[in-house]
């Protein structure tokens, strides 16, 4: 039941959909010569990161060798590309002249999303126990957001 609901026949969570929605933020900052692709090691760890998370949706990191973006949302089945989508939001929260984040917003979903060194991803959603949400990770090779350096 659990592989069910991690690649769920609904056609808006599909490894390109999640390839896609990230391309499309790479290519809108000049990152689009360096284009993600699906790997399927990294998928492995977020299908089995998402598995773990099923039971309580926590936004807990999982402190592995990848980069990771996580997303949880409730009140409507929530897909690849709105997860992506949230996360490429904080692109005006980032500023590349000082290469941080607007004082008091978040902005590294986003700079993860358009590493330029990142160039696998994969990712996996599972629907949270008792209907507690949708719960999404993704995860980048090689990782990100590393302090000092500029994403593109």
């Amino acid at each position: 039941m659990a592989a069910a609901m991690l690649e769920p026949s609904n056609a808006q969570n599909s490894p390109q959909d999640y390839v896609t929605a990230h391309n499309a933020a790479r290519a809108a900052v000049g990152v689009g010569l360096r284009p993600v692709a699906w790997d399927a090691a990294v998928a492995s760890y977020a299908e089995s990161y998402a598995r773990q998370r099923s039971g309580d949706c926590e936004l807990a990191h999982s402190d592995s060798q990848y980069g990771e973006n996580l997303f949880w949302g409730s009140g409507e089945d929530w897909t690849a590309a709105q997860a992506v989508e949230k996360w490429a939001d904080e692109r005006p929260d980032y500023s590349y002249a000082s290469n941080s984040c607007v004082d008091g917003r978040m902005c590294g979903h986003y700079t993860q999303i358009v590493w330029r060194n990142s160039t696998g991803i994969g990712c996996a959603r599972v629907v949270c126990d008792n209907d507690a949400g949708i719960f999404i990770t993704c995860n980048y090779s090689p990782p990100g957001n590393y302090i000092g350096e500029r994403p593109y």
